[in-house]
């Protein structure tokens, strides 16, 4: 995991207990009082993750943050509390938050949640392009059984590589990992289709749900003996912006695509129609591919599903 967490208006005991890789790398957490405190912290020592919660997680310290340099390449979660308007969740995204949860959390929400915002703007990947044999069964199914390989493997999720076409979203998994793990189960979620696997399989983006402590610990283990960390240069920049698409309220912004050693990387961002101007969005998405054009179609098809 790289990069640090900045938590305001959170509980930061509360957050180690919920989030593991905390436990593990309590350093990695740094905790502000005040939205004065917050914004300090970002100009000295900017943080890979905002969290805001409690008092602070209001539309108007978003903006704040928004509007600093520093605070433009950072992501940003709101954590809503209960009592809150239905409505916060949509205002505080146009503030400029990447992703709001609201209280009560689900745990493993909130660590996935947490794990993939401190990956946009890292700008560092480290995947590993085993061939992991899958046996996948759709949840709301039965009887019913693929199989299927991993091109690349995290704790977040996998890239996986179908020969037929998956019809579900929830998906239960068993990998074969190395030994001495063996097999093991967890619960994935498809996020996206994935046109960078090629014939004669069909990818998809599989985000893990649920994933067991021996399995994270087999996974963490094989990224530090043989993941290579891919520098890529900095993405973004107001002359690196390949196309403009507008969706309801949003303004997306997709990145010239940019070479590295395994392929093409593309960036997503976005900003509010009010808001937005060229090159000043905040980071929403990465995603890669073998190719330049399969990388820009990848982020068209993105923003057409989630947008």
């Amino acid at each position: 995991m790289t990069g640090t967490i900045l938590a305001a208006g959170v509980d930061g005991r509360e957050l180690r207990l919920e989030v593991r890789f905390l436990q593990r790398q309590p350093e990695l957490l740094r905790e502000a009082a005040s939205a004065a405190d917050v914004i300090t912290a970002i100009e000295c020592e900017p943080p890979g993750l905002v969290v805001l919660g409690g008092e602070l997680v209001t539309p108007t310290l978003v903006r704040g943050i928004r509007a600093k340099e520093t605070g433009r390449q950072l992501s940003l979660l709101a954590i809503v509390p209960a009592g809150e308007p239905p409505a916060s969740e949509g205002l505080l995204l146009e503030a400029g938050a990447n992703a709001a949860l609201r209280h009560p959390l689900d745990r493993f929400v909130l660590e996935s949640w947490i794990g993939k915002l401190l990956e946009v703007p890292s700008r560092v990947l480290r995947r590993i392009p085993v061939h992991v044999q899958v046996v996948g069964s759709r949840r709301k199914e039965s009887g019913e059984h693929f199989y299927a390989l991993t091109r690349n493997l995290s704790v977040h999720g996998m890239l996986l590589a179908s020969p037929v076409p998956i019809d579900a979203e929830d998906l239960d998994l068993e990998l074969d990992l190395p030994e001495p793990e063996g097999r093991m189960r967890v619960l994935g979620r498809i996020v996206r289709d994935a046109p960078e696997v090629g014939w004669p399989y069909i990818g998809y983006g599989i985000e893990f749900l649920f994933l067991p402590e021996v399995a994270r610990h087999a996974i963490d283990r094989m990224v530090e003996r043989d993941a290579v960390p891919e520098a890529t240069r900095r993405l973004w920049s107001p002359g690196a912006i390949h196309s403009t698409l507008r969706r309801d309220d949003w303004i997306y912004e997709i990145s010239e695509p940019a070479r590295t050693e395994s392929g093409f990387l593309v960036e997503i961002r976005r900003g509010t129609r009010r808001d937005w101007r060229p090159g000043r969005s905040t980071p929403f998405h990465l995603l890669q591919a073998d190719e330049a054009g399969a990388a820009l179609e990848s982020a068209r098809a993105f923003v057409e599903r989630h947008g």
